[in-house]
């Protein structure tokens, strides 16, 4: 297996978890990042043969672009700017799509370009922010695209907020596939609830996790937790993947009993009407004037 790691510091998580990686590829665009991510491979004893890592901007000088992987994970930065030239509408990365992601926010030009470097039997994952799940304009049309025209897309999770350093907000996982052995639905699943708080941030424990996999591999719906959504589905919500549209996590309040609470304001009506009384009869003793 080929994999590729387009923000390098998801290297060694992946390169812990998975046993049967001949080769890693990745590109960081930051000099201290990038210098970082190299050292960080030989100190947890990843030969340096077995790793290129490249020092430059992903989308505007991508550097392993003939390359395709079995594997791709990336956690891009978060609704960052990019060039959006006009000339990128040639690039085979994006070209196909019609339109490309808004100068104001790359979410979807990471897609694309990860995407065209995916292999026809590979897996993609993607830590994007929710907005990515729903915004319109070009987003929309490319997301539509991913959906309806390609069928790329295989599964929605959202996790919790605060889980990563540096920013609060909450956060998803887009999976992709290029070959899906279900073709006819797409997974949601909504893992914001499920977390354990350790100081000022929010941490995935173990069995967190083991919950999000086993879900995603037996592609079940549970309630208030997951939902497998027909393709029928997706459209009538006109491709908008926001969670909750799929998993329904509303929580029903204890009813309110309205005669149970008349009466206890008739009480209290009269409780006080009684205190109101022995104060005014204070008050005539002491010969003041009562308050009321």
């Amino acid at each position: 297996m080929t994999l590729l790691v387009a923000q390098v510091h998801c290297f060694l998580r992946v390169a812990k978890e998975v046993k049967e990686v001949s080769a890693f590829y990745g590109q960081e665009m930051n000099r201290t990042t990038y210098n970082l991510a190299r050292m960080n491979m030989i100190l947890h004893d990843v030969h340096y043969k077995k790793f290129d890592i490249k020092q430059e901007d992903t989308l505007e000088h991508p550097q392993h672009i003939d390359e395709r992987f079995e594997a791709i994970v990336a956690n891009p930065p978060f609704s960052t700017k990019w060039s959006a030239n006009s000339l990128f509408m040639s690039d085979e990365r994006f070209s196909q799509y019609g339109k490309l992601a808004p100068k104001s926010k790359a979410d979807y030009a990471f897609v694309q370009h990860m995407i065209h470097q995916l292999a026809e039997n590979g897996t993609m994952a993607l830590v994007l922010p929710h907005g990515a799940l729903f915004r319109g304009a070009a987003e929309g049309h490319i997301r539509k695209y991913l959906i309806e025209d390609r069928n790329y897309l295989d599964a929605v999770i959202g996790l919790p907020a605060n889980i990563f350093y540096g920013t609060s907000i909450p956060t998803c996982i887009l999976v992709f596939k290029k070959c899906r052995e279900h073709s006819e639905n797409i997974l949601f699943i909504d893992a914001s609830e499920h977390y354990e708080k350790v100081k000022t941030q929010n941490v995935l424990r173990e069995e967190h996790i083991e919950k999000i996999v086993s879900t995603y591999r037996n592609r079940t719906t549970e309630d208030k937790y997951s939902y497998v959504a027909t393709m029928d589905e997706v459209i009538e919500n006109d491709y908008n993947l926001n969670i909750p549209r799929y998993v329904d996590t509303f929580e029903e309040e204890e009813p309110v009993d309205l005669e149970a609470v008349s009466n206890e304001l008739q009480s209290l009506e009269s409780d006080m009407a009684d205190t109101d009384k022995t104060i005014s009869d204070f008050c005539n003793e002491l010969n003041i004037k009562a308050p009321f």
